[in-house]
Parts: structure tokens; C-alpha cells; sequence
């Protein structure tokens, strides 16, 4: 049984209730950011088909998102792929992805950029893409 309600407490079931228990609230991205609201740097510059891929394996004691962001992308892995995986908003995504950046955990790979794009399909891209069907 729960003790009284104040009146000035919102109902259980009201969504202007927070529950401090829930992981994926706000509060969990504050403390994954430690704060900050998007990344800075070099690290501005990602976009969601920008390619990721992992330089080293994830430390003991890691924070798990770091982690996790090091075993996916173990090959090649969007940010816009690694988000959906992670469950995480971009803006979140790309800070946790400044902070491994700038400790050299991993490596952002442009994609394609547009000036290039208008010359013709690249044989070597394109041989990646059947490879990896292939392999599904």
C-alpha cells in the first residue's frame, strides 16, 4: 500500500509523472552526455550516412554504451544504422561517437561526397555492396 497523495502530486498513471526508475528518460541522456547537447570538434561534422567503424576493442570498466558502440561496429556500421541498434537520438549518438573519436576508439569514414558521386558508380563500392549481400 503507498502512503497518501498530495494533492499537488499528479496521478500514477498521469504523464506529467516522471518515473525515476526509467532508463530510457531524459535523465539517462543527460548522464550519458554528461551534459552536453551535441558533439564538438571534428566530430560535428557526422551525418547519418556517415560509416563507423571500431580501431579498438572495448576496455573493462567502459561505460556500456562505449562498448557497445565498439562491438557493433567491428565492420563498417552508419550512424544512422547504429542508432536504430543502440536505440539512441542522433544528437546523443554523435556525442558518445566525439568522445571515442577523440580517443582514437574508432574511425569516421565519409560517405561518398557529391562533387564525386556525378562520375559514375565506384566498381570497388559496388563490389562491397554484392559481397555483403552475399554473405546474407
Amino acid at each position: 500500500m503507498s502512503g497518501p497523495r498530495r494533492p499537488t502530486d499528479p496521478p500514477p498513471s498521469s504523464p506529467l509523472r516522471s518515473n525515476r526508475k526509467d532508463p530510457q528518460g531524459l535523465e539517462r541522456y543527460y548522464v550519458l552526455t554528461k551534459g552536453r547537447s551535441g558533439p564538438g570538434g571534428s566530430a560535428s561534422s557526422l551525418d547519418v550516412a556517415t560509416l563507423i567503424v571500431s580501431r579498438a576493442a572495448p576496455a573493462p570498466g567502459m561505460q556500456h554504451e562505449y562498448a557497445d558502440i565498439l562491438r557493433r561496429c567491428r565492420e563498417p556500421l552508419s550512424v544512422a544504422e547504429l542508432g536504430a541498434h543502440l536505440g539512441l537520438p542522433f544528437n546523443i549518438l554523435a556525442v558518445l561517437l566525439a568522445d571515442l573519436l577523440q580517443a582514437g576508439h574508432v574511425e569516421a569514414r565519409d560517405p561518398i561526397p557529391a562533387h564525386d558521386a556525378g562520375r559514375g558508380p565506384d566498381l570497388a563500392l559496388l563490389e562491397e555492396v554484392l559481397s555483403g549481400l552475399e554473405r546474407l
